[in-house]
């Protein structure tokens, strides 16, 4: 939850107000989520655009305050601006993250002969302009519309100040006051707004952000009534450009992009501006924010792995997030919060799309990292449910997993750990996952199928080693089995047909084969008509795991 706002001396623009201003923008928009969320409908009717700039601002609330109260006005806001930029979430956090980092641009210098009023009008032209540039295809009558109709009443204001005795709270004020105006203008220039009724969600959140920032300067509180302005807007004017209207109703089609990813992206400039002409040409909402090496990627795309293997050749991606918007579209249509959901933490992207498709939330996780509590909190937030089944990649991620469990638990939502040991026995689970039983009766089907799969792992050793089946050397295929080497082989075909031949000895009904990057299809097939040779009534099944994913990976049910 967010902390109290320590009390601040109005009309100075200074780390502290930086600090009293991050706080309350955080207040607010814990209190105008659930209502902002009601509301989104543009890019994609998904229900989670408060939650997002929530989760967003917390992010960037936790890094101010971890820069400390001696940190100077360009300290800290950098530190903020670094920590939206790090926990940005979907389409409207990210633009958010531009804009915090627009501000620190202007204010982490601050050369004589500029009043605070001129530099605070400045720094949200700044902020206006880096947004729009971060953004592949900017639309108006959306966020990016009320940041530059809030940089532009704050010049005026700024201007007029000059020549009379003004202050840096009437600049916010005007601010405040412009992107209000320009909120209610949203449906009009909007057409999907305009036929839903409603403003634009993602620019309802920056109004509270910016009321924020005037009542930091001012001492003054806006009118709770003003938090969220989400009335009728009646149908789409005839004012609506044409080709506007024709991307508002794209979105509106059950074949748009089906997945969201983000992820965090270590890389020269020059690499990310051939990302995102790339990304560019495989989807839409392409928003790519950042600077100084550091960079988080934010696309529509309906192949995931595309997307994540452009970061690969553009730098080194983490922190990835893949979302199936699937469910989300029909719970917003319907106006529905989800009773149950299910969060699966996966090894590589391909396992994270079918897990996704199949309407989990997926944390994508490479093997051998456990991911941070942090972000499972953040996934289970993101499946916007009542209830969630957290399913871990692996024994070594349980414990991640319980105490993100907990500091769920804390917010209300209900949530049981699947004792899982492999991504095999994750799919077992999610196979008969029904979110028509009951909580209970879920949990204890989906343990039950995870822990009736038996699973293995084919990696290469590293170096020599002693193991349970032996001395390895390095180069050598081991074949592990629920978690212990049982074969050590020279080659992968035939260390995974010796691996098979043990677990389905004591008999089985399905068999899963999750194909590693380096994995030729041929091993597929082999292996298929190995198990069909020798055990006539046992079903394959094969994946493709994706980068990062082990070799093979086989489950035995």
């Amino acid at each position: 939850m967010p902390h109290e706002p320590q009390p601040q001396p109005p009309d100075e623009l200074d780390a502290a107000a930086v600090r009293t201003w991050s706080s309350l923008a955080l207040a607010a928009l814990d209190r105008a989520r659930e209502d902002i969320d009601a509301i989104n409908v543009y890019p994609v009717a998904d229900a989670d655009t408060g939650t997002n700039l929530y989760l967003t601002a917390e992010s960037a609330d936790r890094a101010l305050d971890a820069a400390g109260t001696a940190a100077s006005l360009g300290q800290a806001v950098r530190a903020w601006a670094h920590g939206a930029l790090i926990g940005a979430r979907g389409n409207s956090g990210t633009i958010l993250a531009q804009l915090l980092r627009g501000v620190a641009d202007v204010l982490d210098d601050e050369p004589a002969g500029r009043g605070p009023d001129r530099l605070l009008a400045q720094a949200l032209t700044r902020a206006a302009q880096e947004a729009y540039e971060a953004v592949a295809h900017p639309v108006e009558g959306t966020m990016l519309t009320v940041a530059a109709a809030a940089a532009r009443a704050a010049e005026t204001a700024a201007g007029a100040a000059g020549a009379a005795a003004g202050s840096v709270a009437d600049v916010a004020r005007a601010a405040y006051d412009g992107a209000r105006a320009a909120l209610d203008d949203t449906p009009r220039q909007l057409a999907e707004l305009g036929r839903a009724g409603v403003v634009d969600a993602g620019g309802c959140g920056l109004v509270a952000v910016l009321g924020a920032l005037w009542q930091a300067l001012s001492g003054q509180e806006p009118p709770a009534a003003e938090a969220v302005r989400g009335r009728a807007a009646g149908p789409v004017p005839a004012s609506v450009p044409q080709q506007q209207q024709r991307q508002c109703d794209a979105h509106d089609e059950p074949d748009g992009p089906a997945y969201e990813v983000v992820y965090l992206l270590e890389a020269a400039e020059e690499a990310v501006a051939a990302l995102r002409g790339r990304l560019d040409g495989l989807g839409d909402s392409l928003v790519v924010v950042g600077g100084d090496r550091l960079w988080n990627v934010h696309v529509h795309v309906d192949d995931p792995g595309a997307a994540v293997e452009a970061g690969v050749v553009a730098g080194r991606p983490y922190r990835i997030r893949i979302t199936h918007f699937g469910d989300e579209r029909r719970r917003a249509a319907r106006g529905e919060r989800a009773q149950r959901a299910v969060v699966a933490v996966v090894p590589g992207e391909g396992l994270a799309g079918l897990c996704a498709e199949a309407g989990a939330t997926t944390v994508l996780t490479p093997p051998g990292r456990a991911p941070d509590p942090g972000e499972l909190v953040d996934a289970v937030r993101r499946a916007h449910a009542r209830e969630v089944v957290l399913l871990p990649g692996g024994a070594d991620q349980r414990a991640v997993a319980a105490a993100a469990a907990e500091r769920a638990r804390a917010d209300g939502v209900r949530v049981a750990v699947i004792p899982t040991r492999s991504a095999v026995q994750g799919l077992a689970a999610l196979a008969v996952h029904d979110p028509e039983a009951t909580f209970d009766e879920d949990v204890v089907a989906m343990t039950a199928a995870a822990g009736a799969t038996r699973y293995a792992e084919l990696a290469v050793a590293e170096r020599q080693s002693f193991t349970s089946a032996g001395i390895c050397q390095a180069g050598d295929v081991l074949g592990l089995i629920d978690g212990d080497v049982a074969v050590i082989g020279s080659g992968l075909a035939d260390t995974a047909e010796a691996v098979l031949e043990r677990m389905l000895g004591s008999g089985g009904e399905l068999v899963t084969l999750v194909l590693g990057p380096q994995a030729p299809d041929a091993l597929a097939a082999r292996l298929e008509a190995y198990v069909q040779h020798g055990h006539l009534a046992v079903d394959t099944v094969v994946y493709r795991g994706g980068r990062h994913s082990a070799p093979l990976l086989i489950g035995v049910e």
